[in-house]
């Protein structure tokens, strides 16, 4: 099985730069989507199941326009979670789950801390999804979360590892993310990845993307249960519709 996540920042902006081609050409089982910025009614089914996708799945949030996140599968799932029942996430759309016989995966929007106001609200979250998350997997252990964690783990995975005082990059927010593997999950790229300079965010400022200044905040964890699985996982940064590109991750089931 193979899935793919990915930040498109605007479906509609990053379909009038090819993603349906590249999507048709990538051939995924399973990609998540976050940022998708729409209400599935403002796009055209038939266009995603002509590349290939008859199964779509959204949830966007209640602000039109803002955040929104998306599931789209080439087989049936045999069940859908849209949301996590907790308000306070799901009026911003981050979460939607689809349940196979052998894995679960969800596409997850982790909020950014862009001011104090949202870096509360970033907090907050963090703390929602984790217990959310850790209740899950005792009904659902062989789950993968992937999605935009607008966090970089370790220094290896940030251009300026100085930049210690910017929101996703705060010791507490690195703090949280190495307590979510260690709750039970595998960071994919990083499990069979152990080379620096490989980012899935850049900047749209000062030429970021072409001098590769990025941070790697986009991630495909996978519970421990699943660890014998993985065959490959990459980050796919040729990809070019939004400020971040595709990770993703290959299991042997």
């Amino acid at each position: 099985m193979k899935i793919l996540s990915y930040n498109v920042n605007g479906i509609r902006a990053a379909i009038k730069k090819g993603f349906l081609d590249w999507l048709q050409h990538a051939s995924p089982d399973v990609i998540c989507i976050q940022e998708t910025k729409a209400q599935p009614e403002q796009l055209n089914a038939a266009d995603f199941e002509l590349a290939g996708y008859p199964y779509q799945y959204w949830f966007s949030a209640q602000k039109k326009g803002y955040s929104g996140v998306a599931i789209f599968c080439k087989n049936e799932p045999k069940h859908v979670a849209y949301g996590t029942g907790i308000e306070s996430m799901d009026f911003e759309g981050r979460n939607v789950r689809v349940d196979f016989d052998e894995i679960s995966i969800m596409s997850m929007y982790l909020p950014s801390g862009t001011n104090s106001e949202r870096l509360g609200y970033k907090f907050n979250y963090m703390d929602e999804i984790q217990n959310y998350v850790t209740e899950l997997r005792k009904e659902i252990p062989n789950l993968v979360v992937c999605g935009d964690y607008n966090i970089c783990h370790q220094e290896i995975d940030i251009h300026n590892p100085k930049m210690k005082g910017v929101s996703g990059f705060l010791p507490e927010e690195r703090a949280w993310i190495g307590g979510f593997i260690d709750s039970g999950f595998i960071d994919s790229f990083r499990h069979l990845n152990k080379e620096p300079d490989q980012y899935s965010w850049w900047s749209y400022r000062a030429n970021s993307r072409a001098n590769n200044k990025g941070w790697r905040l986009d991630y495909c964890m996978v519970s421990e249960s699943l660890k014998d699985k993985i065959a490959r996982a990459y980050i796919l940064q040729e990809a070019k519709h939004s400020d971040h590109c595709p990770v993703g991750v290959e299991f042997k089931l």
